[in-house]
């Protein structure tokens, strides 16, 4: 009785899908970006549109559509992993997103738009080393983006 019990929760595991939980990584390709902070991914059996986490970009005018041109560069069209980190508004999944392509160095794509001043660090939110802290610093002494004088 125990083992068709566990035939039957696996096989509802497997028809309905597995929750994704914190830390949880998903391969899969871009296929739009709809702004520079939120992307649709394709994983094969489905899709998602994942936020990009801990940073607020332009929604409009020149610098968010220069914004919106760097992360298409990285990942539309290509393969790329992203690591699940909660969900948002709209049902959104609240992801990194990494490139993943090792020979051109994968990148986190949020990190890339805080370093290219094209985003900031959301308030009271950093990784785990401080690397949005130090990105946007480096914007800032740089006067890069955001912190370009106009």
């Amino acid at each position: 009785m125990r083992k068709l019990w566990g035939i039957v929760v696996f096989t509802s595991l497997l028809l309905w899908g597995v929750p994704a939980f914190a830390g949880d990584s998903l391969y899969g390709t871009v296929t739009a970006v709809k702004s520079a902070d939120v992307v649709t991914l394709d994983y094969g059996d489905g899709q998602y549109e994942i936020r990009l986490i801990g940073i607020d970009a332009p929604t409009t005018g020149p610098l968010a559509e220069e914004a919106r041109k760097l992360v298409a560069g990285l990942v539309l069209g290509k393969s790329v992993h992203i690591r699940f980190e909660g969900r948002g508004a709209k049902d959104q999944m609240l992801s990194r997103l990494f490139t993943n392509d090792p020979a051109l160095a994968i990148k986190d794509v949020g990190l890339e738009l805080v370093r290219a001043g094209l985003a900031q660090r959301q308030q009271d939110f950093d990784y785990k080393y401080g690397e949005l802290s130090a990105a946007e610093n480096e914007a800032r002494e740089q006067k890069r983006g955001l912190w370009s004088p106009r």
